[in-house]
């Protein structure tokens, strides 16, 4: 049965009352925080079960630490291929229907890792079990972005496009919570021992049952790109190709790139290698370290509306240029400010979600408003889960490499410099904050 559909303007198909964007809001929000807590569990949780999945290496306790991070990275390379099928279907059949399939294979992925055997009942059995259920899941939160992306912003009210953009990092943001949270407690309530014996495969098993909740609260979305469900009835032969959108749009594809670069480099050194960052570099207390993570999560949340609001009123370019700079002149010191005090860590974290909201807060916005409708899920979704892949995957692994090479110092000038690159993309960019959306 297809979903009722949805105009996002002042006024409803019949022309009586106007659908709730809140409503549209809450079911992308809460699908989206449940989705993003499955995926970050993984990130928080490493540490504890690192050593039951991979073997020892000789002489070196970084081998099951790296060895993990390598997978995380792994997973995020299913992603542009899930932005690209999934993509593809919230273009073909409707943006409901993709997110509905996203939250599916993350739940599946999330109960497989809680399922994970050990490798010393299994021995190599239980690293590729891991590899499997991180490739299902980058599968999904591939694709999860690029129909959620097009999903908020078309549901926007008009001048609203840029609060509803920041909504995809506030769900995002409360899906870390959780994980940073239920990791938090789990980690005070048991000891170091039954954390990684038995008590991480508990968030897992969690987030598996948080995915029904979700699939639960998104049956009840309107769709906000009924054309595509018009065509796949009438004229199928009409629908828009696989690689359309890089086909048609190439300039497009490329600017999404050098958007999401810095971006997503910043993004996840700040929201989920930083206090494994901290830990290896300055011997800082895993407890702690995921109680501080939690703090600056909450911070982060906070302010994302307030940037899509000032996005809506001055443009999403002057929030762009802030972070792209920020992070280009102030990555390397913030870095090098880390120490074992719990309020440096703090300091250095909160300060770098300012810089970083500025991203965050109109990514989803200006993404969407690169596209025509009739690609926009597709194209958005492959060149950004690519880049994503290339740059965002790969720091905790990269940060973690650089230590066990004796160059800890080089991190930091890594990030600064993939900022400067994205600060040299957003000055080419035109403003598109108060152009029409194409529907």
């Amino acid at each position: 049965m297809s979903s009722p559909e949805y105009i996002p303007e002042d006024r409803a198909p019949d022309g009586t009352h106007p659908p709730s964007h809140l409503r549209q809001l809450a079911a992308a929000s809460i699908g989206n925080a449940v989705e993003w807590y499955d995926w970050y569990a993984y990130s928080f949780l490493a540490v504890y079960f690192a050593g039951q999945i991979f073997p020892q290496g000789a002489g070196n306790s970084l081998v099951p630490l790296l060895s993990t991070f390598a997978v995380f990275a792994v997973g995020f390379f299913m992603r542009p291929v899930g932005g690209l099928l999934m993509g593809a279907i919230a273009d073909r059949r409707g943006r409901r229907t993709a997110l509905t399939l996203t939250i599916l294979l993350m739940g599946g992925g999330s109960l497989l890792v809680a399922l994970t055997p050990t490798y010393a009942a299994t021995g190599v059995l239980a690293p590729l079990v891991l590899v499997f259920a991180r490739l299902v899941q980058g599968l999904s939160v591939g694709g999860e972005f690029a129909a959620s992306t097009t999903f908020l912003v078309e549901s926007a009210g008009p001048g609203r496009r840029g609060l509803f953009s920041s909504f995809q990092y506030v769900s995002t943001t409360a899906g870390q919570l959780l994980a940073s949270g239920t990791a938090a407690l789990l980690a005070a309530l048991l000891t170091e021992q039954q954390m990684g014996q038995w008590g991480w495969r508990v968030a897992f098993l969690l987030g598996a049952l948080l995915s029904l909740l979700g699939l639960w609260i998104r049956r009840g979305a309107q769709e906000t790109h009924p054309q595509a469900q018009r065509l796949a009835e009438q004229r199928p032969t009409e629908r828009p190709g696989l690689f359309e959108a890089l086909r048609r749009h190439p300039r497009q594809s490329l600017l999404i790139c050098g958007i999401t670069a810095g971006g997503t480099l910043a993004y996840y050194t700040w929201t989920t290698y930083l206090p494994t960052y901290a830990q290896v570099n300055a011997g800082f207390d895993k407890g702690e370290a995921l109680t501080v993570g939690t703090l600056s999560l909450v911070f982060f949340a906070l302010l994302q509306p307030l940037g899509g609001l000032l996005s809506d009123r001055i443009g999403r370019k002057p929030l762009l240029l802030g972070f792209s700079l920020g992070f280009a002149v102030l990555a390397v010191p913030l870095l090098h400010l880390v120490t074992d005090s719990f309020l440096s860590l703090l300091l250095v974290q909160c300060a770098g979600m300012v810089l970083l909201t500025g991203y965050t807060s109109v990514a989803a916005a200006v993404n969407a408003e690169v596209f025509p409708a009739r690609v926009r899920a597709a194209g958005i979704g492959f060149p950004y889960s690519l880049t994503v892949a290339l740059f965002g995957g790969t720091a905790p692994y990269v940060g973690t490499w650089f230590q066990q090479a004796g160059h800890p110092d080089l991190f930091p000038w890594y990030v600064a410099a993939l900022c400067l690159v994205s600060f040299l993309v957003y000055l080419t960019l035109p403003e598109t904050a108060r152009q029409k959306l194409d529907r």
